[in-house]
């Protein structure tokens, strides 16, 4: 107490002051003095460090990457054709100025046209214009009802589809092919539905009738009216209980086989005459089309008066039959299949019916002789053709092409 009542005392002291003021300005100068050292070395006094809170990422979502979506390419359709103007041959070659192939589902015994083999083998010959006939032939086992093979068939979208093959055919070389008429009705059925439920407005033939000779084979042809009246009869009383299909609205596959044309034979006309009269239709009056198709027309050159052993004779006749054939189908508005587009062997037995060899060359119109020994001048709406191979030949008569006057003493001699 007494000491701080002394620098009180003291303060007011002139002395005192002076001391004070000196001791205050010695405090200020040495604390500028400390600031100036300080900045001038360039280091500041360090700061309190700040504790920053640093926040929890949000988790970013994982995105599914979304499939590209290809579209499904537009299938090539060609518009439906009037049945006079198709004209065609049974193979899968392209053949200069033939409009139509027939082929086959894998089921008829041969090639392999299912699945996308078949889908792109049908746009290819879309691509060019080329109409396509499928036949699907019936199974004699238990794929018979399978809708798999309709289904794969029609989703190759074919120009027209034949749905069965000589399922009448009683040969016990070829028993299998028979299937009885309750049985194929049901298939029918089923193949004419599966294709028109993705092919609307296609022709669908009803099988095909095995050939026959209509001079002599009547009772036969009459069995296959039998047939198809059993077949009808099964179709509204089994498939469809209570129905009303008829036989006689659908359309039948023709296969002919004999030596039209030559020795003065036209057994294809014998056939027209027969089942125009069931379907109550005139044979040339151009209704016909609508219930035959020729899925095979060929000649004959073993067990029909032809000597296989005689080039000649099966030259001669396998030309004129294709003549014949195309003419009497052409008058009549038929749709029409050449048989066979290539020469080929079975059974050991080399079949010379094919307008192109087996290694699908040309052959001469007469087979028998060399390339030009025979020709044919033929009138065509763009001028004469001169023609000699027998592929020209056919395309050249669908065309509408008109023979010489002589073109059977041409052929003959």
């Amino acid at each position: 107490m007494n000491t701080l009542q002394n620098a009180l005392n003291f303060l007011k002291r002139p002395a005192g002051i002076i001391t004070a003021v000196v001791i205050i300005v010695v405090l200020v100068a040495t604390s500028l003095s400390y600031k100036f050292v300080i900045q001038s070395s360039g280091h500041a006094p360090a700061p309190t460090p700040k504790v920053v809170r640093k926040p929890t990422p949000t988790p970013t979502p994982t995105l599914v990457p979304t499939a590209t979506q290809v579209p499904t390419p537009t299938p090539i359709i060609l518009p439906t054709q009037d049945p006079a103007q198709i004209q065609g041959v049974d193979g899968t070659m392209v053949y200069n100025g033939i409009s139509w192939l027939r082929m086959g589902y894998p089921t008829c015994g041969w090639g392999d046209l299912r699945g996308d083999t078949l889908k792109n083998t049908m746009q290819d010959y879309h691509s060019k214009g080329i109409r396509v006939l499928f036949t699907i032939c019936q199974a004699n086992n238990d794929n018979l009802y399978n809708t798999d093979i309709l289904n794969d068939a029609a989703q190759g979208h074919p120009d027209a589809v034949q749905c069965g093959n000589e399922e009448m055919k009683q040969d016990a070389s070829v028993s299998f092919l028979y299937t009885p008429p309750d049985k194929f009705a049901k298939f029918y059925d089923l193949c004419e539905h599966a294709i028109h439920a993705i092919n609307p407005g296609i022709p669908v033939l009803l099988g095909s009738l095995d050939p026959h000779v209509a001079s002599n084979d009547y009772q036969l042809m009459v069995n296959q009216v039998n047939y198809l009246d059993q077949m009808q009869n099964a179709m509204n009383s089994s498939v469809h209980p209570g129905g009303n299909w008829d036989w006689h609205n659908q359309t039948l596959g023709v296969i002919d086989s004999w030596h039209n044309g030559y020795l003065g034979a036209n057994n294809l006309a014998g056939l027209f005459s027969f089942w125009s009269q069931q379907f109550h239709v005139d044979m040339n009056g151009g209704e016909l089309g609508k219930h035959l198709w020729v899925v095979e027309g060929t000649g004959c050159f073993k067990g029909c008066g032809i000597n296989a052993d005689s080039s000649y004779q099966v030259a001669v006749s396998h030309i004129l039959t294709l003549i014949t054939d195309v003419q009497t189908a052409q008058q009549a508005k038929v749709p029409f299949f050449y048989f066979s587009g290539k020469d080929f062997k079975d059974q050991g037995i080399i079949w010379p019916i094919g307008i192109l060899n087996q290694d699908g060359q040309p052959k001469p119109i007469r087979q028998d002789l060399g390339m030009g020994e025979r020709t044919l001048q033929m009138n065509c709406p763009d001028g004469v053709v001169s023609v000699n191979d027998q592929l020209t030949l056919l395309s050249k008569l669908y065309n509408h092409c008109s023979l010489p006057g002589n073109y059977i003493a041409t052929l003959v001699n």
